[in-house]
């Protein structure tokens, strides 16, 4: 193929990823679906007209990581701590820890009844699936109201957060005991000392830096220092995170040493610039992700009977722990809420990351792309519940009556 064609190719599929990003925010539909089905697409087009297609399956990490990166970084550049959000943010980060962790045990009861492997094995496979997916719901969240939809970004960020912990400590300890929580624990402090560290340099780095390229050195460091960390087995996901929240909440800081060294003129359009630049990025790497991922999926796999079974069990304890938890702990939800859970490019990345000696049988791509497809159709029939707003008094139209003397 010549490289003609494959540019064309390639800059179409960016084209009508826009379009489709266009289609979501007018129907409700999350773009991931029409870009996973555009991948099946492309997939048999390419045996129709018998293309040379690639092995993809090597790069899809790779792309899904960055993806991953961009996405967090991009949703935490969009958060403001106030005063008066400091109480959501305390429900979201609950939201996402105890659900987190009730899915990824009933998940691993359901696999045991199932498969009846060990507790460390099952739990293992679970957690990837008691995940949700930022790289989808954050995105998806642009049609709430601002309030539910910082809940959502702060719910779904920390989400990958605690499940890529919970994940590396499953798959890092052979045996579950008191050292195990004690390595956790200064794992946690030190990544936290890092993550202040890091964020001071970065920002010196904006200021110092004359050169007008140097947004994608920063965002460089970011992958760099979150591979360095993840090769380490540390949440290194709690730097992009915090990076993303300490830019966009430096008025929280009145030290007058800080400003002097750190605060410059130009930083508000800096931020904005880097804001931009990230989200852009995030759109192509995440493009690509699920396109590539759509490509590289049996489809024929989902008929089986098995998959069906399995599959609505496990989206049945997905939403049932969701509405439950919510409707008892979080009042303020919406009905489009409950049914915001989708899984997708984090669950892909760590269920990829499962040593072959651990994977359980009958768990395979199968069940993963039915789970993923099915929270996200789940997810757009949830955004159809939201009312449209009224208008506001100033954009009603105005009847003119005659002034009384």
């Amino acid at each position: 193929m010549s490289v003609e064609i494959i540019l064309i190719i390639l800059s179409s599929l960016v084209v009508f990823s826009y379009l489709f990003d266009l289609v979501a925010k007018q129907f409700k539909i999350p773009s991931v679906i029409l870009l996973l089905l555009s991948g099946i697409g492309l997939h048999y087009l390419s045996d129709l007209f018998k293309f040379p297609a690639p092995d993809f399956a090597p790069i899809l990490p790779l792309v899904g990581t960055i993806g991953l990166i961009l996405i967090v970084l991009e949703g935490a550049l969009e958060l403001k701590i106030e005063k008066h959000n400091l109480g959501l943010i305390k429900r979201s980060s609950g939201s996402a820890f105890f659900i987190l962790i009730f899915t990824s045990l009933s998940l691993t009861f359901f696999y045991y009844l199932i498969n009846g492997e060990d507790f460390r094995t099952i739990l293992i496979n679970a957690i990837p699936l008691g995940i949700i997916s930022s790289a989808i719901a954050i995105p998806s969240a642009r049609v709430l109201s601002p309030e539910r939809k910082d809940f959502i970004v702060y719910e779904s960020s920390l989400s990958d957060i605690f499940g890529v912990i919970l994940f590396n400590f499953m798959l890092t300890n052979q045996v579950v005991n008191g050292n195990s929580f004690l390595r956790l624990g200064w794992q946690t402090v030190l990544i936290l000392i890092i993550s202040g560290l890091f964020c001071l340099a970065l920002l010196y780095l904006l200021k110092r830096i004359t050169h007008h390229l140097k947004f994608f050195l920063i965002i460089a460091m970011l992958i760099l220092i979150y591979a360095i960390g993840k090769y380490y087995h540390l949440p290194t996901l709690v730097i992009v995170l915090a990076f993303g929240l300490f830019l966009n909440n430096l008025h929280w800081i009145n030290n007058p040493v800080f400003s002097r060294i750190f605060a410059y003129e130009n930083f508000t359009k800096d931020l904005t610039q880097l804001t931009q630049l990230s989200g852009e990025s995030a759109f192509i790497v995440r493009t690509f992700f699920f396109l590539i991922f759509g490509f590289t999926l049996n489809v024929e796999s989902l008929f089986h009977l098995d998959i069906l079974r399995n599959g609505l069990i496990i989206i049945a304890i997905i939403y049932l722990i969701r509405i439950i938890y919510q409707k008892i702990f979080i009042r303020s939800a919406t009905l489009a809420e409950y049914f915001l859970a989708p899984r997708g490019l984090i669950s892909i990345l760590l269920f990829f990351s499962i040593p072959e000696d651990l994977k359980l049988k009958g768990l395979g791509d199968g069940l993963l792309f039915f789970v993923i497809l099915a929270t996200s159709v789940i997810m757009t029939l949830g955004f159809f519940t939201i009312k449209k707003k009224p208008a506001e008094p100033s954009q009603q139209k105005v009847v003119d009556t005659p002034v009384q003397h």
